[in-house]
């Protein structure tokens, strides 16, 4: 997407540094984040579209855990629906516990 859309950021070596870095969903996430700038109707629509790998729902999972918040906090803070936290933390519930 950089090289057709925006050739002339990966000119930059810091961008080159953070590209490097990516390894999680999360880290695509902050990087797209801090990188681009979205419209609310662009960003509602690329909400729906969002995909999590399973090391990245476990943090998100048990930062929650960890700092004790509720899953209405968390939809909120990070976009995503209760409905999907309360799914994974179904979903991942004996590896919440074994951590």
């Amino acid at each position: 997407m950089l090289k057709k859309e925006h050739p002339e950021k990966l000119k930059d070596p810091s961008i080159r540094r953070l590209l490097s870095k990516l390894h999680t969903t999360e880290d695509i996430l902050k990087f797209n984040d801090k990188l681009f700038t979205q419209s609310r109707e662009k960003q509602q629509n690329n909400q729906k579209l969002k995909t999590y790998d399973k090391q990245t729902m476990l943090k998100l999972l048990q930062y929650q855990d960890k700092h004790g918040f509720s899953t209405s906090y968390m939809s909120k803070k990070y976009k995503i629906s209760r409905t999907t936290i309360t799914k994974w933390r179904k979903t991942f519930e004996e590896e919440i516990q074994s951590v």
